[in-house]
């Protein structure tokens, strides 16, 4: 199955995550400052898009591009007042973009936009869009015929502020959508036959249950395993789960979280925290039988309690996590930071106490 997805929607990886925000340029230094990110490239009213400003950053392999608005009645300020800031597309790169979006439409999925060219003196970059889950979707890019900084349109940018030597992360490890109730299978399937996607690990029912609340989930991967995506979906429970305060908040489906991955997680929390970023807080007591069931890990228990880390391990290995308060003013987008040590899960074992956190958060804003 998986040679066959390979065949049929070869993916070469993310290519990039597009945000829409309510004010690009404080959300470019934003995550410069605190996310350790170089900004490479810009369009807006000066490069002739009169309509929006766009800045690009990267950080290692991934690639994350901020759009907002400057004027009002555009589909962009649509999305930023309907949603308030969040990922409107999880962009793929792919080896031809005309024959996945071929393979996509075929098999159920609808198009937004079709193949087309965009060129500048850099080269050529083949484009086209699919709808995933809510206002989410997939744009599939073909850039091997182009060496411009981002893509036809855009500029050449200098960072924000002076990056720093060691990037906080260094490529995109997952992106994790919610989705309404009953609807996760629905989506899974999406994947499954419009672009030849497997499930990877799947937990349901205690496996992610607190006494409040619970849900469901799935993961979703290309052939090789460099994209992942696992979906939620809400499940009953005493009070209203995580992923209902997402629905709620953000107006609909779309993207929770994102998972970067680094080498350094140490480093990088403490670099991220030092920058104002906040992080969920894990009890004491997480920390005091975790040594007898994950074993050793890089990093000492101690440390680990110190800066509010979890530690999973399964048959191939262990992880290292740790997870952002929500990143804007909604209950809604936060972020991951996952240190790999031959381990392909996404932490089963934290799942409660992730939530309970999470929870925790919740009751604090009302929510739960």
């Amino acid at each position: 199955m998986a040679m066959a997805s390979r065949d049929s929607f070869p993916v070469l990886g993310m290519d990039a995550v597009v945000f829409a925000v309510g004010n690009a340029k404080q959300a470019a230094h934003h995550y410069s400052t605190a996310f350790g990110m170089r900004r490479t490239a810009y369009r807006g009213p000066e490069t002739g898009y009169p309509d929006e400003a766009a800045h690009v950053l990267e950080s290692g392999g991934a690639r994350f591009v901020f759009r907002g608005p400057v004027r009002a009645g555009t589909g962009l300020a649509a999305q930023v007042a309907a949603h308030g800031d969040g990922v409107t597309d999880l962009a793929l790169a792919v080896g031809s973009a005309a024959d996945a979006y071929d393979y996509a439409v075929a098999h159920g999925a609808r198009g937004l936009e079709p193949p087309h060219l965009l060129e500048d003196e850099h080269g050529k970059v083949v484009a086209a869009t699919i709808a995933a889950y809510g206002d989410t979707r997939h744009t599939l890019v073909e850039r091997s015929g182009y060496s411009g900084a981002y893509l036809p349109g855009y500029v050449p940018a200098p960072p924000v502020v002076v990056p720093p030597q060691r990037p906080i992360f260094t490529e995109i490890d997952h992106c994790v959508g919610n989705v309404e109730l009953g609807k996760m299978d629905e989506w899974v399937g999406f994947y499954h036959r419009a672009m030849g996607f497997t499930n990877m690990k799947e937990f349901v029912g205690d496996d992610i249950a607190t006494e409040y609340s619970a849900l469901m989930s799935k993961v979703v991967a290309d052939g090789t395993r460099k994209v992942k995506f696992p979906l939620n979906e809400p499940a009953p429970g005493k009070r209203k789960s995580q992923i209902d305060e997402y629905l709620e908040f953000y107006g609909g489906p779309g993207v929770q979280h994102i998972a970067l991955a680094t080498d350094d997680i140490v480093a990088s929390v403490r670099a991220m925290r030092a920058a104002g970023v906040e992080f969920l807080s894990t009890p004491g007591s997480y920390y005091d039988e975790l040594g007898s069931w994950v074993g050793e890990t890089r990093v000492p228990v101690g440390e680990l309690r110190e800066l509010g880390i979890l530690a999973d391990r399964d048959e191939s290995g262990y992880l290292l996590q740790i997870f952002t308060q929500p990143v804007t003013d909604r209950p809604t987008v936060f972020f991951e930071l996952i240190e790999r040590h031959g381990s392909q899960g996404f932490g089963k074992g934290n799942f409660k106490a992730l939530f309970e956190a999470i929870e925790r958060e919740q009751a604090k804003r009302g929510n739960l």
